[in-house]
């Protein structure tokens, strides 16, 4: 007797395109939903998540590397005297402000929406430019104070680590304005919300980042 109940035969993937007697095929891949291949926007996601682990692989390294550094001052400024609290929790409201208005403009593509998609993607844009000026901002003034990246490994550390961060949310902003023109130009089209999404994964990736970044560098470098 069959283990496979009766009507899940049919469903059984080992049986996709075997024939049953006389070459008369049983089973066929329809090319979408189950019984056959992936779509495209499935296989595009996947993709782009095992690229963002990578990302995320990388970014390993240089926490790895931080944490190792991080006490190694050189009797240089420490992060007690460098960080301002208040500059970073401003930028850590904008970043995660940023990923809400980035999640209404991929709900305004799910409308079909035009017009909110363009605006929340736009007010994306502004909260993540002033996000990335008050980040370059910070750099400056560490580096008018004597404490740039060359003065202690710690400060090298720490510049590589948050600059790291900061130069993904410069080519996340280059990849926005270029999806709000791609939107703009040719709609919503389907290769061109197979790139949103990515974009959306990007941007959440970096919030997860930057929490990690406030937290064991920010936090725990001003209370120490």
């Amino acid at each position: 007797m069959s283990d496979i109940p009766a009507g899940t035969a049919t469903r059984d993937p080992y049986r996709l395109g075997r024939t049953a007697g006389h070459g008369h095929h049983v089973f066929s891949a329809t090319g979408h939903g189950e019984g056959g291949p992936a779509s495209k926007f499935v296989t595009v996601a996947y993709g782009f998540w095992i690229f963002l682990l990578s990302d995320i692989i990388m970014f390993s390294a240089f926490f790895a590397a931080y944490a190792v550094l991080s006490n190694s001052a050189a009797g240089g400024p420490t992060g007690k005297e460098l960080f301002e609290l208040t500059r970073v929790a401003a930028q850590t409201a904008l970043l995660l402000t940023s990923s809400f208005t980035g999640g209404l403009a991929m709900l305004a593509t799910h409308r079909r929406s035009m017009a909110a998609a363009q605006f929340w993607l736009l007010v994306t844009g502004l909260l993540g430019a002033a996000f990335l000026f008050l980040e370059v901002q910070e750099f400056a003034a560490m580096v008018n104070e004597q404490a740039g990246p060359s003065r202690s490994a710690f400060l090298s550390a720490f510049f590589a680590l948050v600059g790291c961060h900061g130069t993904h949310v410069g080519l996340g902003l280059l990849w926005l304005g270029t999806m709000m023109a791609q939107l703009w130009i040719k709609g919503f089209r389907p290769d061109i919300l197979r790139r949103l999404h990515c974009f959306s994964l990007f941007w959440h990736a970096l919030d997860i980042i930057w929490i990690a970044i406030f937290t064991l560098v920010y936090l725990l470098g001003a209370s120490s």
